[in-house]
């Protein structure tokens, strides 16, 4: 069977830059003001937010056996 020569495809450089950068992520980080800011809302902020609204509607919704036009609140 003839070998198949695929890939023969030439890379745009800019592209295999920013792929390299990306896989090499881990080894250009640095805490900065802006990365220690980001980090603290997306692991405090972000889901205390959606624990405050998790316990503010607990309870006051009921989604079982209600049939149409049944209002869901509970009180």
């Amino acid at each position: 069977m003839a070998e198949l020569e695929h890939h023969k495809v030439r890379y745009d450089p800019a592209f295999t830059k920013v792929y390299n950068i990306n896989q090499n992520r881990y080894r250009y980080f640095r805490w900065t003001p802006r990365t220690a800011k980001i980090t603290f809302m997306f692991v405090a902020v972000v889901p205390s937010i959606f624990f405050a609204m998790g316990y503010a509607t607990d309870g006051k919704y009921d989604f079982r056996a209600k049939r149409r036009g049944d209002d869901i609140r509970e009180y």
